[in-house]
């Protein structure tokens, strides 16, 4: 199992949470509030985030062969949420 981290400068944080949570929540297993947010994809596939004031901080786990994959695939629907502001992610093994 591989871990990676990212840190993403925003002042919408929350709301790119949210709105990824109810997006996945008709297939994976989440929880969330305002705060915290938790999706489970599969038993080896894990994405965790925390919204704070300035940023969203996003935790995945999974396979070493599919985390590269699953980073572009939370980078990609965090992006179309967020089409009104430019974001960076810089991924970093954890």
């Amino acid at each position: 199992m591989s871990r990676s981290r990212c840190h993403v400068a925003t002042d919408h944080a929350s709301r790119y949470l949210q709105q990824l949570c109810k997006h996945w929540a008709h297939k994976f297993e989440v929880s969330f509030d305002p705060q915290q947010g938790r999706i489970l994809m599969t038993e080896d596939r894990e994405v965790t985030m925390t919204a704070t004031p300035t940023a969203l901080e996003i935790s995945l786990s999974a396979p070493a062969e599919a985390l590269t994959h699953l980073q572009d695939v939370v980078d990609s629907h965090i992006i179309r949420f967020a089409f009104r502001e430019e974001l960076a992610f810089d991924w970093q093994p954890a």
